[in-house]
């Protein structure tokens, strides 16, 4: 059943959702957050797998920049425009149903100043598997992977622009080679853990097209117990 909520503690913002559907969940709430800290300069942001459009309704909450959202599965697509005319937000945010792979046929290279993703965390070939194939394009790379994220950002960020990506910390490793490989070198890692005491799960990565080397490591965020995430990455630096 399709429901409208309201988007966590952000006044004014509603998102529409599909209770037999992959619900948006901290991961957006965290990415859109933390990318509020690089938003300076930036007109054009992509959204690369953005589902119902969770993270880009956050985020213009703090930018008027134009924002486009891919998104292959239809059933979530139809959310997301749902979601953008409950907000009144048809002028600056936009979705497009296709795979983002196929960039090109809708933008030129170097167009975007910022890009945000919150990908599939598991490989194809993970034996964690569902039987909802929208479960399993949503949380597995059968469509889009980490490879994928630095192959767009290689070709339709501008010079100097960032990509903010969210991931399982356990892939960390793949991520700072990957940006290497692509000249979209990771320059800020953010660890975040949802109980004290417990590794974190979590990781924000900044990375940044033709950037030199050199990585700043935040310190750890503890979201257990957090009542609200507003700017909660600014108040830590």
């Amino acid at each position: 059943m399709i429901v409208k909520n309201d988007l966590y503690d952000y006044e004014n913002r509603y998102i529409f959702q599909d209770d037999d559907m992959f619900k948006f969940s901290v991961d957006s709430i965290l990415l859109a957050e933390y990318a509020n800290k690089f938003l300076k300069k930036a007109n054009n942001i992509l959204d690369m797998c953005s589902g119902n459009m969770a993270a880009s309704l956050i985020l213009s909450k703090y930018t008027a920049a134009n924002i486009t959202g891919f998104e292959i599965q239809k059933e979530a697509y139809n959310l997301g425009v749902e979601s953008i005319k409950i907000n009144n937000l048809q002028d600056s945010l936009s979705i497009i149903n296709d795979d983002v792979n196929n960039i090109n046929q809708y933008f030129s290279n170097d167009f975007f100043d910022l890009m945000i993703c919150n990908p599939p965390f598991f490989k194809k070939n993970s034996s964690i598997l569902n039987d909802s194939n929208y479960l399993v394009l949503a949380r597995h790379e059968v469509k889009f992977t980490i490879e994928d994220i630095f192959k767009i950002a290689k070709s339709f960020l501008k010079n100097s622009g960032s990509v903010i990506i969210v991931h399982r910390a356990s892939r960390l490793d793949e991520i700072i080679k990957l940006g290497y490989k692509y000249q979209v070198n990771v320059k800020e890692i953010q660890f975040v853990s949802t109980k004290k005491g417990k590794k974190p799960t979590i990781v924000l990565i900044r990375a940044v097209k033709n950037s030199n080397e050199g990585v700043i490591i935040n310190s750890e965020l503890c979201i257990e117990n957090v009542k609200s995430y507003k700017n909660i990455f600014k108040e830590l630096s």
